[in-house]
């Protein structure tokens, strides 16, 4: 089969799936054919696979449209600019998360001294090493309870050049630093928020595959906001920020959260969509 009939065929067969079809068969020819580009897709339309090349495409698109997601098929997801590897264990990074890593930014760009940040939940270290990647005199710590997120995180510093800006830890919320007096001057995490009882109402392609123990949040969801709020007031400097991500209606609540354990000057942002996505607060 030529490219071209390749994308029409796929990209009406997942229709149904997908949000975006014709880009998903894109992004398995570029895999198939090689880890080429776009504009190779675009400007090779006639070419035919050959077997080889049209035997693996088949064998992802087959993943694919049993809804297996595409960042796991092909083995990476963009984000902040950055190549990241990612597999089954680790959620898969997404654009909404990007307010969150330029907010930080943001904040940061003003500081002269080293910036110690602690990212609570590593997940495939997209948080944890685009912040050690723009904020040039930074230094993070990255908390994780599973090893395969540790180890994708990891793997993530090397390839993007930040491993020697980066200390990975085995560690529940703040287990690891209990009784030490470590400080940070940023607190962030981006910690699973979904209701319990709204796991089953996931696309099959998020709850069947991605890991649960990074989806769910308690009953109400604000389970880990709760914990995280309550202990990091012992780990921030003084003027230290608290942030967040937050579920699509959640960000008032986790507001009041942060408001009753004392933080003060509590503000929301919204992401590309609209929605109030991060909550950040300063320690007194």
């Amino acid at each position: 089969m030529t490219i071209k009939e390749i994308l029409i065929k796929y990209s009406n067969d997942l229709e149904n799936i997908s949000d975006t079809p014709r880009l998903d068969v894109e992004m398995l020819l570029k895999k198939a054919l090689g880890d080429v580009d776009s504009m190779y897709i675009r400007m090779y339309l006639d070419k035919e696979l050959t077997d080889e090349q049209e035997k693996y495409f088949l064998e992802m698109i087959k993943e694919r449209l049993n809804e297996r997601p595409i960042a796991y098929i092909i083995g990476n997801r963009e984000f902040m600019g950055l190549d990241f590897f990612v597999k089954e264990g680790v959620l898969i990074p997404r654009p909404d998360t990007e307010t969150l890593v330029e907010e930080i930014i943001e904040l940061c760009k003003n500081k002269s001294e080293q910036i110690n940040i602690l990212d609570i939940g590593t997940g495939s270290g997209a948080i944890t090493v685009s912040l050690a990647k723009y904020i040039e005199n930074s230094k993070v710590m990255s908390f994780d309870i599973s090893d395969i997120p540790l180890e994708v995180g990891k793997i993530n510093a090397i390839n993007n050049e930040v491993d020697n800006k980066i200390e990975f830890v085995k560690s529940d919320v703040f287990s690891a630093i209990k009784d030490t007096e470590k400080q940070f001057d940023v607190i962030v995490s981006n910690p699973p928020y979904i209701p319990k009882k709204d796991i089953e109402t996931l696309h099959t392609q998020v709850k069947d595959y991605e890991p649960y123990n990074a989806l769910e949040g308690g009953e109400d969801g604000l389970d880990f906001y709760r914990q995280i709020t309550k202990e990091s007031i012992d780990y921030l400097k003084q003027g230290g920020i608290l942030a967040y991500e937050v579920g699509h209606d959640q960000a008032e609540d986790v507001s009041e959260i942060m408001k009753s354990y004392g933080y003060t000057k509590i503000y929301k942002k919204k992401d590309i969509q609209g929605i109030d996505r991060v909550v950040i607060g300063f320690k007194l």
